[in-house]
């Protein structure tokens, strides 16, 4: 009654069902996975989103103002007057130190000695802090 082909062919048609089933439960799952993750951001963006509300509910000036004067006496803050801005020329300079002497430089800023300007690179530092 059945032919060798026939048996071949309803195994091929089985495990393609079984290959077919297992696929789409492998995507079910990976799909919850994704949900869930999306599940979570969610969370923590509605947990920042209340943390902002939160911070500026507390830094509002005049709760602090009432804390402030709550406090006075604890704290010891003293109103900033006008004198106690400065500008950069009335900041004091940094100390050298006895590497920044020997080496000739001042200020502590970087050399530029061992930039080699044969690379093609602008042998300016911007803002490095050498130690």
């Amino acid at each position: 009654m059945f032919r060798t082909s026939d048996i071949v062919l309803i195994a091929v048609m089985v495990s393609a069902a079984a290959l077919t089933y297992k696929t789409k439960r492998e995507a079910e799952e990976q799909l919850a996975a994704v949900q869930k993750i999306h599940e979570q951001i969610r969370y923590e963006e509605d947990t920042i989103d209340l943390l902002k509300a939160d911070w500026s509910l507390l830094t509002q000036p005049s709760r602090l103002q009432k804390l402030a004067d709550l406090y006075k006496s604890q704290l010891e803050l003293q109103p900033v007057s006008a004198r106690q801005i400065v500008g950069i020329g009335d900041l004091p300079a940094k100390a050298l130190d006895i590497q920044d002497i020997l080496k000739g430089r001042e200020g502590g800023m970087a050399d530029n000695s061992d930039i080699a300007p044969s690379d093609g690179k602008d042998p300016v530092v911007t803002g490095g802090i050498a130690q």
